[in-house]
């Protein structure tokens, strides 16, 4: 798993949206989701889920290919 790969995903995901507002409707602080943006974190799994399900794509899309 390419933490910054990752991170690179989310960003291009999140689009036009702030960090804090997919943040807030994930249930994480900002400042948690931008070190998942910036490849510091990996989400947990319960986590990878639920920006899964907010995005419309799988877990696997997201965070394994």
């Amino acid at each position: 798993m390419d933490r910054q790969k990752i991170g690179k995903k989310l960003v291009k995901l999140r689009g036009e949206n702030t960090q804090a507002f997919v943040a807030k409707a994930i249930n994480v602080s900002q400042s948690t989701y931008a070190m998942y943006e910036a490849g510091k974190r990996v989400p947990s799994d319960e986590v990878k889920i639920k920006i899964a399900k907010y995005y419309g794509r799988t877990v696997q899309s997201i965070f394994f290919d």
